[in-house]
Formats: C-alpha cells, structure tokens, sequence
C-alpha cells in the first residue's frame, strides 16, 4: 500500500467528522454522486478557485464569462454530445437493477489481475495494455474483451450483459408546456463557444485570447463511487484558448520550457513502459507534445497543482491513446494525479482544432470566421465559377437557381474544389444550401454546374477558423487530491493518553480555509478586559486583508486546541497569554514546524498577509522577530 492507499480511512473519518463534506440529503438516505461541501470544505473550494484564477485568468490576461446552466437541445446537437456523450453500461444478468459502467469494471480485473503473483513480462504487458486502453474501446471491442476476460458483476459473480452506450446527459423540459427540449450541460465549454464571437470583438478583434468560465456541470453518471472523485453533480474550471490554426507558436513557452515533467507518451503506454521525466522543450521539440501551446499549458497546469500542494513525483501528463482521441483533435494530455485511488485523471488539455466553432457556426448558420488583415496584399490563385456556368446552374435549379449560384460562389476555396472534385469523381454530388430566409435545399450539382476557371486576385483578408486549446479542470478531484496530498499524522507523544490520531492537513496558506485561529491560553486570560481588545483587534485587521480567522476560547488545554486546528490546516495559531495582557505582544506558530514567534499584536494582521500571499517566508519571519521555542 501506499501513503494514500494507507492514510484513506483516518483521512475520510476526519473529513466527516469536521464536515469537509458529506453525502447530500444524508438526512434522508443521500442519493450516490451528489456532496455537500461543510464551512472548512466550502473554504477550501472557494480558495482554490481562487487560485485557479489569478493563476490563469489574471496572469494570462483571460477574459471570463458565465453561461447557462440549461442548455437548449440544438446547441448539444451540434457539439456532438446528444448522439455521442455515453460510456458503455453492463448489467447483472441476474439483476437488471444492478448497473455497472464497463471500463471500471475492466480497470478494476486488470489492476487485480497485475497483483497476482509469478506474471510473466507478457501478461504484465497483455494486463496493462487493456488497463490503459480501457475507455478507448468501441462497443465491439469492449463486448470482446468481456468475453476473453469473463468479466463478472463485482458483488454476485454473476454473468453479464453486453455493454450498451448509455448517454451521460441529464435531460430537462424547458417552459410549463414541456415543448422546449433542454438538458442540464454536461460541460461549460460550450457557453464559450456560443459567446465566442463576442468576446473576440471586446479583445478588439485579436488572435490569440483565451475564455474562461467555473460552474457547474451535471452528468448522470451509471455507477458513481469513490467519494469526489465522481459526481453527478460537479465544478469545472475551463478555459479555451483561440489560436490561428498554423501558429501555434507561443510567446512565453520559452520562460517554461526547461521544466521539467513527468510524461506518459501514448507510444510508452502501448508498449507498456512507464512514464518518463523530460523537458517540456525536448517533448515539443521531438513532437511527443504537438505545438508550443498545447506544452505551455500543460507547463502552466503543473504550476498550479504544485502551488496548491499536489506532490510534484506524484503527478504525471498521460498522453490519449490513437483510440482515445477525438477524430478532429490533434493531441490531448490528462494531468493525472495519485491518490489512493490510484492515477486519477484532473485536468484534460486538448488541442481541439476547430471542430466545436466550426459545428455552432453551421448548426447556427452563423458566420464565426475570422478575417486576418495581412500587412501586405498577397496574389492567389482563386477558382472563379464561369459565366456560362452560371446560367446553367440557375436554368437547373429554377426558382431557387440564383441563391443556389450565389451560394456556389461564396463556398471556400477548398469546399469548392472539394465539390468540383466529388462531382468529377461521381458525375454528380449533392449538397445542402442554405437560401434566404433561413430555409435550405439538398441540390444534386453535375459537372456543367461547375466550370470554373482560375483567376489571379490580390487579397489583403485572410479567413480561417480559429483552432482552441482547451484546458479543462476538474475541482472537485483536484480538491481530494489535495486532501490526500496534505495529510499525514504526527507521532503520538508518551504522555499523550489520547488515543485519537494527532491528524494534519498540510495545506498552502495560500488555499487553507481559514488562516489563523486565536487561543487564549486559558479562562483567566479570556476574562481579562485586555483579551478582547486584542482579539478584535487582530481579527479586524485580517478581515480587512481578506483573510478569515477562527477563535478558538473552548476549556480544552492548549496542546489539544493546537492538534483541533491542525486537523482542519489552518496555518498560523495566535495565542493571547498573560504576558499578552502585560505589553500587547501574542505568539504566533507555525502549523508544520510548531515554532512560534512572538510580535505586537498590531503587527500580526500584516504578518499573516505577507505570509498567505508569499510575500515573506515563516524563515524571514523567524528572522525578523524572537522565537519562543515549540
């Protein structure tokens, strides 16, 4: 077992006992998939979030939008995920009830089958192949797989049924008659991309920029299980970056390019070997990782984990298998993270080229291209459609034969030689053209339709549709990666007749949910006209710095409040003792090392801000003020 794998049981009875989360409508039963996040989990979110965005929104200079929850049907048409948004489902042969989804259950055989004893090198490779490409399989691919590996349900050893698609999409009427098809969004990506056209006119009409937007997303997931880490109900974090297609090339790579990662190339995972650490420059440079983009982010991603407490040799990037991948993406990577669950997927980075605003802009019949005025005109060669073709085309077509011509002489150059070239392969090849109004025809066009000759033209606009880089962020998993990352128990003292186990959340001060907590040593003290003083005094100043602070004034010793704030990860405790009622000043300790310093309590407020926004190091601090011992 690992520290995780070790850690999980004493970690998940902490997170309920000081409420970081619990099952929704626990009082009635809880329904699986769906959590409440408590005041110190709530904390946590928030100031991840946080981080989340001034670690790209601001220092990237992203705008952020925030869309719909609801989502009308055309829209998840036209992305694909009506049709196409399922996992593969299997039910006990015995009890229908009992649902399954099939590339878990797969996961779960091969990493059994990986701890048996005495494998040979091929069966670990066979085992670990089928592992990796567990979610890549089609329907008749996993159905055989089943088979081979006489997959049985988990809880009866029963038989059973053959995996069928199964869509992920909560559906919803829309008005009181019901007639509007709606569906709760199964992603906030889309909302960038309805509103792209927009935001590229308020950043003035310039490539590259990028969108972001948190909320929530909702996907009826079959089974969900293993607490956070799959919910029906989740935050996402996602950003879309709009590029030019042919450059890709960025600005800052070189700043990040000597970083170096943890990197699970899909030709490692087919071959079975383990991921390798290297450079994000030698990674772009050999074309393991596509273009500068696509490893800036995934550069930028790291940054971010690691600033909010991930352990850096247990995070890697695994690259999606050939099978894996969309067919219009160009290369994705997963930040994954372990945990006690194993490698768990947070973070998706895809170069998505331009497939999503391509689909809105047909679906929509809206023109989301964008014109790239070149500094200095360019003469091309154009395909022109012949005069006497025209009068062809129109004869043809009738009443509709001029917006059917019109509509010939706008298509793209290469729509239009793509046309010429099925029709001269065919004799004829139908099309779908959108006339005035809004209405549109399928028009059969044959070879006389089409004559064209080639013209020299200069051009000063060049029109592309814009390619997208989209990190996508999945708080929820990132927030329990941190949980397990944070947590360890100190070594029980001698004297210590407690026998609960002395927990500590490790987190950054820069995510913990509450900053400070303030002790008075004890009653006397608390009594004293003095204490209040100076406890207002500091909590004032740290909310004025935007930095929440508990107190802390129970009849427990002073050791057992200390151990009581550790648990929830609050970094620095401030206690009010006698000599604080005598001149003012407080100790303030550290949660990791337990030293504590002594300083006015006037000055405490700007400390702790200094120390949360890291600004100043607890080793500077220690410099600047006496150290009182732990």
């Amino acid at each position: 077992l690992n520290d995780f794998e070790r850690n999980r049981s004493d970690l998940e009875d902490l997170c309920k006992r000081r409420f970081f989360f619990r099952q929704g409508s626990e009082i009635y039963g809880g329904v699986s998939g769906f959590y409440t996040y408590g005041p110190p989990g709530c904390a946590l979110k928030t100031n991840i979030i946080k981080q989340w965005r001034r670690h790209f929104v601001i220092e990237e200079r992203m705008m952020e939008i925030e869309d719909t929850n609801i989502m009308p049907h055309a829209v998840l048409k036209a992305s694909g995920h009506v049709d196409r948004f399922s996992d593969f489902l299997v039910r006990d042969c015995q009890d229908e009830k009992k649902f399954f989804r099939a590339d878990k259950l797969l996961e779960d055989l091969m990493d059994a089958k990986l701890k048996e004893k005495g494998l040979s090198e091929e069966k670990v490779k066979e085992y670990t192949l089928v592992r990796n490409q567990a979610d890549a399989y089609s329907q008749e691919e996993i159905t055989e797989i089943f088979r081979r590996y006489d997959v049985r349900s988990p809880e009866s050893g029963n038989k059973l049924t053959d995996p069928e698609p199964f869509n992920l999409m909560f559906p919803t009427p829309i008005g009181p008659a019901g007639l509007i098809q709606g569906y709760l969004r199964p992603e906030t990506a889309q909302g960038i991309f309805l509103n792209y056209k927009y935001c590229l006119e308020q950043n003035g009409g310039r490539l590259p920029f990028g969108v972001a937007q948190v909320g929530k997303s909702f996907r009826n997931e079959i089974a969900p299980r293993q607490g956070l880490t799959r919910q029906r109900e989740f935050t996402q974090a996602e950003i879309e970056w709009f590029v030019k297609p042919t450059a890709k090339q960025m600005r800052k790579f070189e700043a990040v390019s000597s970083e170096k990662l943890w990197l699970y190339s899909s030709e490692l995972q087919l071959s079975g070997q383990p991921p390798k650490r290297m450079t994000i420059g030698e990674a772009v440079e050999s074309q393991m990782v596509n273009n500068e983009t696509l490893g800036y982010f995934i550069v930028r991603t790291y940054l971010f984990l690691t600033s909010i407490g991930i352990k850096a040799d247990h995070c890697r990037f695994r690259q999606h298998l050939p099978t894996e991948m969309a067919h219009y993406a160009c290369d994705c990577w997963d930040a994954e993270i372990e945990t006690c669950y194993g490698w768990l997927e947070c973070v998706g980075i895809a170069d998505r080229a331009c497939f999503d605003l391509n689909a809105h802009a047909q679906a929509a019949k809206v023109d989301l291209a964008f014109r790239e005025t070149l500094e200095q005109p360019i003469e091309m060669d154009v395909l022109r459609l012949k005069k006497e073709a025209g009068v062809t085309m129109m004869k043809a077509f009738k009443k509709i034969g001029r917006p059917v011509k019109e509509w010939v002489e706008k298509l793209p150059q290469d729509e239009l030689k793509q046309l010429i070239a099925d029709v001269g392969a065919k004799g004829q090849a139908a099309r779908t053209v959108e006339l005035p109004g809004g209405a549109s025809e399928e028009c059969t066009f044959l070879p006389e339709h089409l004559q064209c000759e080639v013209k020299k033209e200069k051009q000063s606009t060049v029109t592309f549709t814009p390619g997208v880089v989209e990190p996508s962020f999945g708080i929820d998993r990132i927030l329990f990666s941190v949980l397990e990352h944070s947590y360890y128990a100190r070594p029980k003292e001698e004297s210590d007749g407690d026998k609960q186990i002395r927990a500590v959340l490790r987190f950054s001060s820069n995510i913990a949910p509450y900053k400070m907590t303030i002790l008075p040593q004890d009653q006397r003290v608390q009594r004293a006209p003095k204490y209040a003083e100076l406890m207002n005094l500091m909590q004032n100043e740290a909310a004025e710095m935007g930095h929440t602070c508990m107190v802390d004034d129970s009849s427990a010793t002073l050791g057992k409040r200390y151990a009581r704030n550790d648990e929830l990860g609050i970094p620095f405790a401030c206690t009010v003792d006698f000599t604080s009622l005598e001149d003012g000043t407080v100790t303030l300790r550290e949660r990791d090392s337990m030293v504590q310093i002594r300083l006015p309590a006037a000055e405490v407020g700007a400390l702790l801000d200094d120390l949360c926004l890291r600004r100043k190091t607890w080793e500077d601090a220690q410099t600047r003020y006496p150290v009182q011992g732990k």
